[in-house]
């Protein structure tokens, strides 16, 4: 089967490699290229094992800070865009226990199957991309947060979940000493020893080199225009120079623009950008930088670190579909490095980087064909700030509802 994907990022590569191991003839379009924007300064973190969904019963509590502070790691800027009021109103909707509860199973075992894809690929690939099972630290600053973060833990293993303990601020800055000088403010921690850590441009770029090296069209620098459809079917995509790129199945990997271009098609993908940072530096100062990958819980900021650098990444902005790269997110994340990991490095190089990570309301991925769709589109979006866990589970998921 002839099968055009559109989307460059860890997603739609990930999705062209499981369809070519399959045996279909694939084309890849991206108007920019490999892993160039999402993935490119993602927040490194392989979240297997801790996936709670940012649709929580907590969020109704935080909801005027949500609003109204300018500190707030979680930003809600309201825009005039029906699209935005929308997805806020389903995302309140979802906030309470039971749909918590089942976002988080379904994630758990997407991110088990990805995991098993992932370290497959690795194996059969060596795909050098600074892969390092490292294990994770969650640090809560309150009782009551750390409270809730067991009742998460504890959930997660009733759903069958991989090991994770409750540790103690001390039992922390053991297992990553880094942290020691940081102790007093961490009221204790959830520390999962399997998590993993990798590179997820430098996967994008190894993924583009074997697919094209197997004969995979890659198509890159032209952008979506419009859908070719009769008969209930896309019979071809026109790009923005005009080329008609024709398949017998399309999937649609475009991340933040795939509700646009899904519209286009006359399908309502509930799907809307969470806009991140990231900084990048050379662990080349005098200071401990962890080996340990670290979440900031209450700052909603993680640390990976990247063989001989240290990656900060965080912030959920909901402010449209504005990709600046803000300097004030930027000071906020270096000044987060220097208080965690003072002198950890010398570098003045930031590789300041902001993305937009397309996230549905409750979390949950939209994967497959779509009811009111037509009947050769597929989806593959929505995995939000787990792109890269969900990645490879959800290649394989796509290829199984493609038959």
């Amino acid at each position: 089967m002839q099968v055009c994907v559109l989307g460059a990022g860890i997603v739609g590569l990930a999705t062209a490699y499981e369809l070519t191991e399959r045996g279909h003839q694939v084309t890849v379009i991206d108007r920019i290229g490999p892993g160039a924007q999402a993935s490119a300064g993602n927040g490194a973190q392989l979240s297997y094992a801790y996936v709670q969904p940012l649709a929580d019963p907590g969020i109704w509590a935080q909801l005027p800070k949500l609003l109204l502070s300018p500190s707030s790691a979680l930003k809600i800027r309201p825009q005039w865009d029906v699209r935005q009021w929308r997805w806020i109103w389903s995302f309140l909707c979802a906030c309470h226990a039971r749909q918590s509860r089942l976002t988080t199973t379904q994630l758990l075992t997407l991110a088990a199957h990805s995991r098993r894809a992932f370290d497959a690929l690795r194996e059969r690939e060596n795909i050098d991309c600074d892969f390092a099972a490292s294990g994770k630290l969650v640090l809560l600053r309150s009782q009551a947060a750390l409270a809730a973060a067991r009742q998460q833990m504890l959930l997660q293993k009733q759903l069958g979940g991989a090991e994770q303990m409750a540790v103690t601020a001390a039992e922390a800055c053991a297992i990553e000493p880094a942290l020691a000088h940081h102790q007093e403010p961490i009221a204790g921690a959830i520390y999962t020893p399997s998590e993993c850590v990798a590179d997820c441009k430098k996967v994008c770029l190894a993924l583009a080199s074997i697919l094209s090296a197997r004969g995979v069209k890659l198509i890159l620098g032209r952008g979506f225009d419009n859908w070719i459809t009769a008969g209930g079917k896309v019979t071809a995509m026109r790009l923005d120079d005009g080329q008609e790129v024709t398949a017998d199945t399309f999937v649609l990997c475009a991340g933040n623009e795939s509700a646009a271009i899904a519209a286009r098609a006359g399908v309502r993908l509930p799907v809307y950008p969470l806009k991140g940072y990231s900084i990048t530096v050379a662990t080349n100062g005098p200071g401990l930088a962890p080996q340990v990958s670290i979440t900031d819980s209450a700052r909603k900021i993680v640390f990976a670190r990247l063989g001989q650098r240290l990656r900060a990444a965080g912030m959920v902005e909901l402010v449209g579909h504005d990709a600046r790269i803000q300097s004030l997110q930027i000071q906020t994340l270096q000044q987060a490095t220097h208080a965690l990991f003072p002198n950890c490095t010398r570098d003045v190089d930031l590789q300041p980087w902001a993305g937009m990570r397309p996230a549905t309301p409750t979390g949950l991925p939209i994967i497959g064909r779509q009811a009111r769709g037509p009947s050769n589109l597929f989806i593959n979006t929505g995995q939000g700030a787990l792109g890269f866990t969900l990645a490879f589970g959800s290649a394989a998921q796509l290829a199984n509802a493609l038959g």
